[in-house]
């Protein structure tokens, strides 16, 4: 039964750090058309750090948490553009803008949204179980 539990606990932090990563990936499409006028200003795209947290109670590693270590800054230098009449455009003409692939974000919405439904479905057949296993005790 406590095995049962895990399961609850894990896909719970799963669909939590999913949470996380869906609301990053949606910030950093919201900001892809930003600009700026140098690259210090310039928006960079975030990327989640997951980490799986080993369950000192579970030495066989059935269930084993995920949660989120942290959010990162991309390391991709901002895009200049020639564009001399924008409103952000630098002394030399310039504007800046995130290296933000929105395919690529797309992908990974795509990813952690199906991620998402994944362990909602693990959670909804963890608790059909758990009824299933409650009725027949009473019987």
């Amino acid at each position: 039964m406590s095995d049962l539990f895990r399961i609850f606990n894990t896909s719970a932090s799963a669909l939590t750090a999913q949470s996380v990563r869906l609301n990053t990936v949606a910030s950093n499409m919201a900001n892809a058309a930003m600009t700026a006028s140098t690259p210090e200003d310039t928006y960079r795209a975030k990327h989640v750090l997951f980490q799986t947290v080993i369950d000192q109670e579970d030495p066989k590693g059935v269930a084993m948490p995920v949660r989120v270590a942290g959010i990162v800054d991309d390391e991709c230098e901002p895009i200049p553009t020639y564009e001399p009449n924008h409103p952000h455009a630098n002394e030399e003409g310039y504007v800046f803008r995130p290296a933000i692939n929105v395919v690529e974000e797309m992908a990974n919405m795509m990813s952690a949204s199906r991620s998402y439904e994944a362990n909602v479905e693990v959670l909804t057949t963890a608790r059909s179980l758990l009824q299933r296993t409650l009725q027949v005790g009473q019987s």
